[in-house]
């Protein structure tokens, strides 16, 4: 399916939300299997859409992690710690 710029930008933006892929298709206005199948294309447009729009809002989130790392959280630290692990592990 070919969706529009505003499509792509919605998705991207609803994805940063942590939407449901049934929620976002209900508001971008296709079939819910059918964003599910482009969806699970990594070449679409879309499908690279919906990862930034993710990846986003976890980078926010792990930069407001380690500032509470920086000042003590345990939970922070611990999730941090978690965080390089995986990411050397990736490496």
């Amino acid at each position: 399916m070919l969706f529009s710029n505003y499509m792509i930008e919605r998705i991207e933006e609803l994805a940063s939300l942590y939407m449901r892929v049934s929620d976002i298709a209900v508001i971008i206005g296709v079939d819910n299997n059918v964003l599910r199948e482009e969806l699970a294309n990594e070449d679409s447009p879309a499908a690279k859409a919906y990862l930034r729009g993710k990846i986003k809002s976890k980078l926010e989130l792990r930069r407001q992690e380690i500032q509470l790392a920086k000042v003590g959280s345990p939970l922070a630290l611990q999730n941090c710690r978690d965080a390089l692990i995986e990411m050397e592990e990736d490496e």
